[in-house]
């Protein structure tokens, strides 16, 4: 049975990775703030292009609160080495005032009711208070993250706090690492019990030499119902040769470009 994620939505899928910080148009220009991903006006950009779904990442502050970033520190994007866990959410609220205004994730949920949301979870004690936020969203939510447990945590959250319905989940390392190694074999009943769990398999193409989009994977996915999404492609053709080999979308930087790349066809 689908998820209602997947239901009356473009395929194939377009995930904004992180919003969309500069349209591929070249609208921004050199004297404007820089606008950082995961911000409200990133979103807000990604929205305006026909992003239906946004890809994000959440983290807990030094406060407690769950807020969407994706680094564990504020280096890359302030040359500061704090820890986002030694930093206060006002600090960072002020920090990103000028670079795109800051998320929680209650608020992105709310201010964007029309977006369906990828929640990539990065802090484990995030996990339990985010599944608690995204419940009377579990329609629109995808919870994922690369480790298995904290997948399954921000899920059970969700449910016990009275969701309708269980947010859509996609697969982590662990999961799957199992898969690559039993998608040859061919075993249905094998296959349907490494996938039970979740929705979605949203991989790289390689992983180092490791190549991880393969038909072996694509089919063992389709075959139990689980959709796949690569990231992160940016380039127009690769876009194309990804889906025409049965991916069912990708998550990229540039929405707008995968938009109007898939329309063209």
């Amino acid at each position: 049975m689908t998820h209602p994620y997947f239901e009356g939505t473009t395929t194939p899928r377009v995930l904004a990775h992180r919003g969309l910080t500069e349209p591929s148009g070249g609208e921004h220009r050199d004297a404007d703030p820089v606008v950082h991903d995961n911000t409200a006006l990133a979103f807000a950009a990604a929205h305006a292009a026909g992003a239906e779904y946004i890809e994000t990442d959440c983290r807990l502050t030094a406060d407690g609160d769950v807020v969407l970033f994706h680094d564990d520190s504020l280096r890359r994007l302030f040359a500061d080495s704090r820890s986002l866990r030694e930093t206060r959410t006002a600090e960072l609220e002020a920090l990103l005032a000028d670079h795109g205004g800051m998320l929680s994730l209650r608020a992105a949920l709310e201010s964007f009711p029309d977006v369906r949301f990828n929640i990539d979870v990065k802090d484990a004690a995030a996990a339990e208070q985010a599944g608690r936020i995204v419940a009377p969203h579990a329609h629109r939510v995808l919870l994922t993250s690369f480790a298995d447990a904290t997948r399954r945590a921000a899920v059970a959250a969700a449910l016990v706090a009275r969701a309708e319905i269980a947010p859509a989940a996609s697969a982590g390392r662990s999961t799957l690492v199992r898969l690559l190694a039993a998608a040859p074999l061919r075993v249905h009943r094998l296959i349907a019990s490494i996938l039970a769990e979740v929705d979605a398999l949203q991989i790289p193409e390689r992983y180092g030499p490791v190549r991880v989009f393969t038909p072996a994977v694509l089919r063992a996915a389709h075959d139990v119902g689980v959709e796949v999404h690569v990231w992160t492609v940016n380039d127009p053709g690769d876009m194309i040769r990804l889906v025409d080999a049965g991916a069912d979308g990708i998550v990229t930087d540039v929405a707008d470009l995968a938009l109007r790349t898939f329309a063209a066809r």
